[in-house]
């Protein structure tokens, strides 16, 4: 009999131990996210220094408030593997809507004619990396994507919050609610989240994508843990798929 396919890792259960581990890792995620923007706004280095390299193509798209250089260190890793890294800085801050940013980012790839390109997204650039991959790229320009603490399933916290642009990761957002049903593209995603994400509660688990949990927590932090970088290079250091789809075999 065929076995059932394994259920996605999801963070733990919490109990009071737990609940004081998250304070700390909340606490450290600010520091770190603060520490990260320092860094983004002190490098003299331009979004054109990462274009160099000969292998595969990838495309960064920040989460909302965030600036490309937010995910300079990053940037860097993959750029010292030998890929040309983009960045997308007409997009700003990231604050306007996940359709409205996902058309942008398709006008790039076609504009700069990329082809086999690997997102790297962090939060809401996910959201936007998977409906660029879903509803705009009938020619398979982008072949995956690698999502760290994306809201696939929105976040119960959105509805409380003020600004439009925040209350749009409502898990009862049109946006969101279409992404998630929308199941074809995501065994082409793979989903990088800690055990306690601050912002997002439900987890970033995203059904039929590779799934990894970390042993660690916060929104921010999880960008520079080595597993992430770790993943994001493996899968960016990937055989070019053939014009089918598949992988090409190894060996």
């Amino acid at each position: 009999m065929p076995h059932a396919p394994a259920a996605p890792p999801r963070p733990p259960r919490p109990t009071l131990r737990r609940a004081l581990r998250h304070g700390v890792w909340w606490l450290q995620d600010y520091a770190f996210a603060a520490w990260w923007q320092v860094r983004a706004v002190l490098s003299p280095r331009g979004a054109d220094d990462y274009l160099s390299g000969d292998g595969r193509p990838v495309l960064v798209l920040p989460g909302i408030w965030e600036t490309w250089a937010f995910l300079r260190p990053l940037i860097e890793r993959v750029h010292d593997e030998g890929h040309p890294v983009h960045v997308i800085a007409s997009l700003g801050r990231n604050g306007r809507p996940v359709e409205a940013t996902a058309r942008d980012v398709a006008a790039y790839v076609l504009e700069h004619d990329l082809h086999d390109v690997v997102v790297v997204a962090h939060s809401k650039g996910g959201l936007v990396g998977k409906y660029l991959m879903a509803l705009l790229d009938d020619t398979r320009r982008v072949d995956r994507m690698v999502a760290v603490c994306t809201p696939f399933s929105g976040s119960r916290y959105a509805a409380w919050l003020v600004l439009p642009s925040l209350r749009a990761f409502s898990p009862r957002d049109a946006t969101t609610v279409m992404l998630s049903r929308d199941e074809a593209v995501n065994q082409r995603i793979t989903s990088i989240y800690g055990e306690f994400d601050p912002h997002i509660p439900e987890s970033s688990v995203l059904v039929g994508a590779d799934n990894v949990l970390l042993p660690t927590g916060g929104h921010f932090r999880v960008l520079a843990h080595p597993r992430t970088v770790a993943t994001v290079l493996a899968v960016a250091g990937r055989p070019v798929p053939d014009s089918d789809g598949s992988s090409p075999a190894l060996g």
